[in-house]
């Protein structure tokens, strides 16, 4: 780590919880070379249809602490 992004990480860890999210989203967002439109579509295709599975009821929903049950028990 050079000292320049030695300074900017300490700067960023004086921040809020809140504001340091932000900062990780934005630098995340950064690295991005640039958005593919056909894979954004896809996506939005793919939340609606499972959005649509939920609400007519074919797929149920599991709470997550029961998620995380099943986890820790191999299930």
């Amino acid at each position: 780590m050079t000292q320049k992004s030695q300074v900017v990480l300490e700067e960023a860890l004086k921040l809020t919880v809140h504001e340091r999210a932000e900062v990780a989203e934005q630098l995340i967002a950064s690295l991005d070379d640039g958005s593919d439109a056909d894979v954004e579509q896809a996506w939005q295709e793919e939340v609606q249809r499972r959005l649509q599975q939920v609400e007519c009821g074919e797929v149920k929903t599991i709470p997550w602490e029961e998620v995380q049950r099943r986890l820790r028990h191999g299930r």
